[in-house]
């Protein structure tokens, strides 16, 4: 007889992380691909060895907040610093079945505003080594996509 676990997105956020020593911890390699779009890149674009061209490679700890990985990410592109821009983050990961990569939504931030999902780590959201992260990045003057979940505050 098979057992599932069924444990909720809830769950999973209470759960108490190891804290990381910095200091004494190597970082990991973070492989990022952005879009200005608004819309995250398709899996296909992962296929067969091949990932997008908007690569940005980033060292960090499993413990890096959303909010520090937008921090990041708008030092290499200005025109993400404006107030209002959203970020929305997808873990990228291959499909255990198959020669596919899924992606997860993990999250979203917003520069210049606090939210929900800022702290939200890549730890706590069941990142492993060797995934990649995907961030839609869209405009303050665009409103964000309506795939993007919002959270009651």
């Amino acid at each position: 007889m098979a057992l599932e676990s069924r444990i909720t997105q809830e769950e999973i956020k209470k759960e108490p992380e190891k804290p990381i020593d910095r200091e004494k911890t190597c970082p990991l390699l973070l492989r990022v691909f952005t879009t200005n779009s608004g819309r995250h890149h398709r899996p296909d674009e992962f296929a067969r060895g091949n990932v997008p061209s908007s690569e940005l490679q980033i060292y960090t700890w499993m413990d890096a907040t959303l909010k520090e990985l937008t921090s990041l990410v708008k030092e290499v592109y200005p025109e993400a610093r404006k107030k209002g821009t959203h970020f929305s983050f997808n873990i990228v990961y291959p499909d255990p079945r198959g020669k596919m990569y899924r992606l997860k939504d993990i999250g979203s931030t917003v520069s210049g505003r606090k939210g929900t999902d800022d702290s939200l780590t890549l730890q706590s959201q069941r990142f492993q080594i060797g995934d990649y992260l995907d961030i839609a990045i869209t405009p303050p003057n665009r409103a964000p996509p309506l795939n993007t979940r919002m959270r009651p505050f």
